[in-house]
């Protein structure tokens, strides 16, 4: 079967088509084959303002889809002149559904009188938690493709797809128990979580972050020092120029609830402490901006790592599952992969760890695709289909 995935959670416009297996895996057979996977990144469009404005981030969304979904079907062979005249009265219809997407609307209609129904079975769409406006223009785009061609709807958890998207490469699509039960740390620039998965779709949440998260914690370090716009990636590269070892600030960054009994987090906390740690240097050499990178990052992994691991061994758990955008950061992955080198015969010597390739640790219509895969059976009428910025991911 043929999966065609719609992310627009935040500022990134993705459209993936993968192609998984209809039924019982043949032997020599690919489990996965990823046919397209094309983003729209609006990095560019929020930098000036140091942040994702949703009305900006949903106008966007507008502008892209259409082009995004053209390249993924021309990547994969699927794009297909029309055949017969679209229909005047589903045009019509369209427009209702995209009423608050009106440039979407003249950009798929212009689409849909060109070329027909592609080679897919399934759409599977983000339909939260994320930007609610953002949210809405890839739900309303998938109704509007599910209406005009006939194709069911999926409804996928964003949170979800950044946990099962580790699955792509596994041996066995079925998921075998051997994975489970699993902890998976979900941190983004929206989210911050420590989940209990216990198989696909049986998740509990056993903390987050109260205040910021440690993506939003780095945009935010970032500005204070003025060090631009995405802070996550820009203070990793810069903390990358000094060794670690040769680095000093006049006082250390806390780790704020490290030690705390639950598994929650808090940045918040952290980000102030930058702020008047910054206000008392006054020369601000490219020193003392990259010993700032290098305490800002370690600070924010310090506290990741510690409650991770308190919940993998509270919870016994088989796996360790890394996503988000914070978990393409090179340096967390050194130092978790560092903590699971455990001795022969340590009750977490068989402990494995799955993290996703860079490219897929961000926001991506692939991570969408896996997810509607495992939950093929949940379509939804479309019409039926709402987005919820809030969406929680839970049993």
């Amino acid at each position: 079967m043929k999966i065609l995935a719609i992310e627009t959670s935040c500022d990134d416009t993705g459209i993936a088509i993968l192609s998984a297996p209809d039924g019982p895996h043949q032997a020599g057979e690919d489990n996965f084959v990823v046919l397209a996977n094309v983003i729209a990144s609006q990095i560019k469009v929020h930098q000036k303002y140091g942040g994702v404005y949703p009305a900006m981030a949903k106008r966007e969304h507008q502008k892209n889809l259409v082009p995004t979904f053209v390249k993924a079907l021309s990547e994969s062979k699927l794009l297909k002149n029309l055949s017969v005249n679209f229909a005047a009265a589903k045009n019509m219809d369209i427009a209702k559904i995209l009423e608050r997407e009106p440039e979407l609307y003249k950009k798929l209609v212009s689409f849909l009188k060109k070329y027909g129904k592609p080679d897919v079975d399934l759409i599977a769409v983000t339909n939260g938690p994320g930007l609610e406006p953002c949210l809405w223009v890839g739900v309303n785009f998938a109704k509007a493709l599910s209406y005009a061609w006939g194709i069911p709807v999926v409804p996928v958890n964003h949170i979800e797809g950044h946990i099962l998207v580790n699955f792509l490469q596994t041996t066995n699509y079925k998921l075998q128990t051997k994975f489970f039960p699993a902890i998976s740390l979900v941190v983004s620039g929206g989210h911050t979580q420590i989940i209990l998965v216990k198989g696909v779709g049986k998740y509990k949440v056993l903390g987050e972050t109260r205040d910021d998260a440690a993506g939003e914690c780095f945009d935010k370090c970032a500005k204070i020092l003025g060090l631009g716009y995405p802070g996550g990636p820009i203070i990793a590269k810069l903390a990358l120029q000094l060794p670690t070892t040769h680095y000093q600030l006049p006082t250390k960054l806390p780790r704020p609830m490290m030690h705390t009994k639950d598994y929650d987090f808090s940045f918040s906390g952290l980000k102030t402490a930058v702020l008047y740690a910054d206000r008392k240097v006054v020369n601000k050499t490219k020193k003392y901006k990259t010993a700032m990178a290098i305490e800002i990052q370690q600070a924010i992994i310090d506290v990741l790592i510690k409650k991770t691991m308190k919940a993998v061994k509270d919870y016994n758990a088989k796996t360790l599952i890394l996503g988000g955008g914070v978990s393409a950061n090179q340096e967390l992955r050194k130092q978790f992969a560092d903590k699971l080198q455990w001795p022969k015969g340590h009750p977490n010597y068989k402990l494995s760890l799955l993290v996703p390739p860079a490219n897929l640790s961000t926001d991506n219509g692939l991570m969408i695709a896996i997810a509607g895969f495992y939950h093929k059976k949940n379509t939804k009428d479309w019409q039926k289909i709402n987005a919820n910025g809030n969406l929680r991911i839970s049993e």
